[in-house]
């Protein structure tokens, strides 16, 4: 039986293995991870869709992958060519803001499960799922709460950018 939670949760797996991660979000009593990488491949062991997917059911961790939420190819190769991440962050942001009824699905998700956004990203602050998360929570989603290997966070939604 899945549970609605009062926050949707984000974690990136940058430094952790796959076992490691899903212990992780047993911890956190995580039902739904919800992969918000564009292309969900992973130079990591266990980490690339089929395989991901494979193991998380293994838990009872459902898997889905939304590649409208990810980072568009032209933003990370820009923020790859110049690392500049107010203008990542105001690139993403714009895309993101097209993708209204893809952030209402996820939105109703949360409703009905204890869903985790996905991506590589250890750092929650360096990272589009953040972004993403806000813009559920604008949309009358839960509180945002990151995960990290051993803690967790409420999101205090600082701009850290203008």
């Amino acid at each position: 039986m899945s549970i609605p939670s009062n926050h949707l949760y984000t974690i990136g797996y940058e430094g952790l293995d796959i076992n490691a991660f899903i212990n992780r979000l047993r911890d956190a009593g995580v039902q739904t991870i919800v992969d918000v990488r564009e292309l969900p491949l992973s130079r990591k062991k266990g980490f690339s869709k089929t395989a991901f997917r494979e193991a998380l059911s293994q838990f009872g961790i459902s898997y889905l992958h939304v590649p409208a939420l990810g980072c568009p190819k032209p933003v990370r190769d820009r923020y790859k060519a110049d690392q500049d991440w107010a203008a990542y962050t105001k690139a993403f942001l714009a895309y993101v803001n097209t993708q209204e009824a893809t952030v209402r699905e996820l939105v109703k998700l949360t409703k009905t499960t204890k869903a985790c956004l996905v991506c590589f990203e250890a750092d929650f602050t360096m990272c589009h799922r953040t972004y993403v998360a806000r813009a559920a929570r604008r949309f009358g989603g839960p509180s945002v709460m990151h995960l990290t290997a051993k803690t967790s966070q409420a999101d205090s939604d600082l701009r850290a950018v203008a």
